[in-house]
C-alpha cells in the first residue's frame, strides 16, 4: 500500500472532538488524488476477417490470403492501473447527508499487448498481431448524494452514490505483424466525447480540526461505450471490435477537505 495511506488510515482509529464534516448549510471543498483499478469492460471485442491479399499492407506479400482472428482484450489488460485526481465542493443538508459536485481526471499511459493472430493458409501458421494502445485521459464531471453515520466530531463512515458525463479523448492505436513485415501505425480507434458515468460510493471521513479533515473511499465506478471511429479499421472488416469501451473500475482515493 503507498505511503499516503498511512496517516489516513491511523486516525482511523483516533477519536476527536473536533467538528470538521458535514453540517447543514455549510460549505466544503475537497482536494482529491489517488488510483483507479479496472475491474471489467473490453477496449475492444473479438471478430474474424478475412484478407484476400496481403499485399494491400506490404506489398512483398502481394497474393497471400489471410485471416485475422482477433480476440477481446479488457482494460485491465492493456490499461492496467490509472492515477486520478479531482475538485470537489459539496454543500451540508444535515449533520448526516450532503450533496456534491466533483470534477475528476483519470489517466493512464499507453499500453501494448497481442490482440490476436493473422492465420495464413499458405503458411499454416498463425502470426502474432500487437496492438498499442493510446494514452487513457478521462474528465468527469459528477453530482452526488453521501449519508454519514456515526457521532458528529468523530471519525465517520459513509456511502454515497454520483451520477454525471465523462469525456475521453480521442484514442489512437497501432497494430503491428512484426513476422510479416506489417505495421498499421496511429489508427483512429476511438473518437473524443461525452458518455453517461456513475458511481457508488464507501469511506470515512476523519477530523483534524474544526475546520479540517481527511476523507479515505473507494467503491465502484462505471463510464459508459466509448465513441468508435471505424475510418482506419473498417476496411479490414474490423468494424465491430470498438463497439465498446467501457470500464468499470475500483476506485481509491485520499481527500483533503476543508468546511467554511
Amino acid at each position: 500500500m503507498r505511503t499516503w495511506l498511512i496517516v489516513p488510515m491511523a486516525a482511523l482509529f483516533a477519536t476527536s472532538a473536533h467538528a470538521a464534516g458535514p453540517e447543514a448549510g455549510r460549505l466544503s471543498m475537497s482536494l482529491l488524488g489517488g488510483i483507479d483499478t479496472p475491474a471489467s469492460g473490453d477496449v475492444h471485442e473479438g471478430a474474424v476477417a478475412p484478407v484476400p491479399d496481403l499485399g494491400s499492407l506490404n506489398p512483398a506479400l502481394a497474393g497471400v490470403a489471410a485471416e485475422l482472428r482477433i480476440e477481446s482484450r479488457e482494460h485491465d489488460r492493456i490499461y492496467d492501473q490509472a492515477e486520478t485526481v479531482g475538485l470537489e465542493f459539496a454543500y451540508g443538508l444535515s449533520d448526516r447527508a450532503e450533496v456534491f459536485g466533483q470534477v475528476r481526471q483519470t489517466r493512464a499511459g499507453e499500453g501494448r499487448v497481442v490482440v490476436g493472430e493473422a492465420y495464413v493458409p499458405a503458411l499454416q501458421a498463425g502470426l502474432p498481431v500487437y496492438g498499442t494502445f493510446g494514452t487513457y485521459k478521462a474528465l468527469s464531471a459528477e453530482v452526488g448524494y453521501r449519508h454519514y453515520f456515526g457521532t458528529p466530531g468523530y471519525s465517520r463512515p459513509f456511502v454515497g452514490a454520483r451520477l454525471g458525463a465523462t469525456r475521453t479523448d480521442d484514442i489512437r492505436a497501432t497494430f503491428e505483424i512484426p513476422d510479416g513485415g506489417i505495421t498499421i501505425p496511429n489508427a483512429a480507434f476511438y473518437e473524443a466525447g461525452w458518455v453517461a458515468s456513475a458511481g457508488l460510493d464507501v469511506g470515512v471521513i476523519m477530523p483534524v480540526s474544526e475546520t479540517f479533515s481527511v476523507t479515505l473511499a473507494s467503491g465502484v465506478r462505471y463510464v459508459d461505450d466509448l465513441k468508435d471511429d471505424d475510418s482506419a479499421i473498417g476496411g479490414l472488416g474490423l468494424a465491430r471490435i470498438n463497439d465498446t469501451g467501457s470500464r468499470l473500475s475500483i476506485p481509491l482515493t485520499l481527500s483533503a477537505r476543508w468546511d467554511f
